[in-house]
């Protein structure tokens, strides 16, 4: 039997496809947020407990996902991390029969933590595939990839989950308690077979990672991990130290402008749009991400990344303050615009952040992954500010969070002295074979 691997090539294709699906499962995170606020009739800070679990479920699952990865390599994780997420969007299932917020925010834990074992183990993959110097750009052309699923998702998913017409408090508060629960369980199963279908989509896909055979990267980063090093040696290089804060800052403003974006444009001051059409233009703000992470991977190439990602982060902002201080479709396209601007950045600071860490790739990404969490915790924070001051001056959090980066490209994410020798400087240094 024909035991070789894949080219390096081919194996960055199958890696990118899983790149493209958990992007499109975060993306549609922004449909539930409205979607369960009206079935649920809860505040932005209750129905912000969407992002919260999801996110949450990063920081609590990225040490035990690094312990898996060490434990049963690259391919393995992402098949098993396939299967997790397939349990999780089958959950969405009972949770709309019944219909039980506490079972939303149980089965989106379960799906979040499949998408965190695929993060822990393709992100290095991704890095780690190639030449080292060549690193950033192929890591944002897989994010570009993730992009085209936040993009595609919302689009063609958002309107089917957001198409039943949602009815005011006045109109709600007219009807029988019976037709009250009969409004919200039809309201809630609008989920059910779009999530279904994932379910079985992530099986699928899970199947064919499986027959591919792709190269194994295990040997050279997580076999010396184990042996020899701690999460406390990590941590002592700067750059990681405060990359893991500037992910956790940089995924709490995108994911908060996300999860506000359809109310938002659906305010009558700032676009007046439903909500099934707010949930097109939903996909403009991600597509805006994709475009920027194709043109980000050729720029990447020419210009140091470290000043590209702040510079970056200023226009970020100045859209963010133009979206404050503005209204009607100026403000709309000014806080759509940012996708574009938001497209480096992830992978930016993640190549940065395990830039010559060797051996220690593992564990720094297993932490880097825990800065995810900020996608719990900064829509949160913007939530209870816009329950008490209104969603478009509650925008200031997120600006907050892109002043951080921009220091972190211009000082935070200099290299510091005594770094390990990287194990992966080549693909046969990395354990590659072909």
């Amino acid at each position: 039997m024909n035991q070789r691997h894949l080219s390096n090539t081919a194996a960055l294709a199958v890696v990118s496809l899983i790149f493209f699906t958990w992007g499109g499962l975060t993306s549609l995170n922004d449909v539930l947020i409205p979607h369960l606020k009206a079935v649920f009739e809860m505040g932005y800070a209750q129905t912000m407990l969407i992002q919260s679990t999801f996110f949450g479920a990063y920081f609590l699952m990225s040490l035990p996902s690094g312990a898996v990865v060490s434990r049963i390599g690259y391919k393995a994780s992402i098949v098993v991390g396939l299967v997790v997420a397939a349990a999780g969007a089958a959950m969405f299932s009972p949770a709309a029969r019944m219909p039980s917020y506490p079972l939303f925010l149980t089965a989106l834990f379960v799906l979040a933590s499949g998408i965190t074992l695929l993060q822990v183990a393709a992100n290095p993959y991704i890095s780690l595939l190639g030449r080292p110097e060549t690193a950033h750009s192929r890591l944002t052309l897989a994010q570009a990839l993730n992009s085209l699923g936040t993009t595609l998702f919302p689009w063609l998913i958002g309107p089917l989950i957001l198409a039943g017409a949602v009815l005011g408090a006045d109109e709600l508060a007219a009807m029988s308690m019976a037709e009250q629960m009969a409004y919200r369980a039809t309201q809630a199963q609008s989920v059910q077979a779009p999530y279904l279908l994932l379910a079985g989509g992530l099986l699928l896909l899970a199947v064919f990672v499986v027959t591919m055979r792709i190269p194994s990267l295990r040997e050279a980063t997580d076999r010396g991990d184990e042996r020899h090093h701690t999460f406390g040696e990590v941590l002592r290089h700067r750059h990681l130290r405060w990359g893991v804060a500037a992910i956790f800052v940089y995924v709490g403003a995108e994911v908060s402008i996300g999860s506000f974006l359809i109310n938002y444009i659906s305010g009558p001051d700032t676009g007046g749009l439903t909500e099934a059409s707010a949930a097109r233009y939903l996909a403009f703000y991600w597509g805006g991400a994709m475009v920027g992470r194709f043109i980000g991977a050729g720029l990447l190439k020419t210009f140091d990344a470290r000043r590209l990602l702040a510079l970056f982060a200023v226009i970020a902002s100045l859209l963010l303050v133009a979206t404050m201080a503005t209204a009607d479709q100026l403000a709309m396209w000014s806080v759509i615009a940012i996708g574009l601007f938001n497209s480096i950045m992830f992978p930016t600071i993640f190549t940065i952040a395990i830039e010559r860490l060797g051996p220690l790739t593992s564990k720094a990404s297993s932490l880097l992954i825990m800065g995810i969490v900020g996608g719990a915790v900064v829509p949160w924070l913007q939530g209870k500010l816009a329950d008490h001051i209104g969603i478009q001056p509650s925008f200031v959090i997120p600006l907050v969070c892109y002043a951080f980066i921009i220091w972190y490209g211009l000082r935070g994410a200099r290299l510091g002295g005594n770094l390990p020798v990287p194990a992966s400087d080549t693909p046969q240094a990395a354990g590659l074979t072909h």
